[in-house]
């Protein structure tokens, strides 16, 4: 079974078994945290779009770890204006691993 999740704005193909890595959540490690924005759900080519089963719909996922992802460089110059920035950032996220898909109802 496979379900497309929303969460922290972006979107995920997911099957129980699956190891991600999603923008922070709020949880501890070996929590358990339910993802609702359930945007799809089927199994093969059978899949389901119906807005009152996917309101029931929900992913369970246990926090593996936090972490910050590799360093990207943000620069900024403009030409002839002696106008050089440089500045570093490492966005926060947190690896889940997808335990279960539960359709409700």
């Amino acid at each position: 079974m496979i379900a497309v999740i929303e969460t922290g704005g972006k979107q995920y193909r997911v099957a129980p078994g699956d190891s991600l890595r999603v923008e922070k959540l709020n949880a501890r490690e070996g929590d358990t945290v339910e993802i609702q924005k359930v945007l799809a759900v089927g199994q093969g080519k059978d899949i389901s779009l119906e807005k009152s089963s996917l309101e029931k719909a929900k992913v369970l996922a246990e926090v593996i770890s936090h972490g910050k992802a590799d360093k990207i460089i943000v620069f900024k110059m403009k030409r002839r204006k002696n106008y050089r920035r440089t500045r570093g950032h490492r966005q926060p996220y947190t690896q889940i691993k997808i335990k279960e898909i539960k359709l409700g109802g």
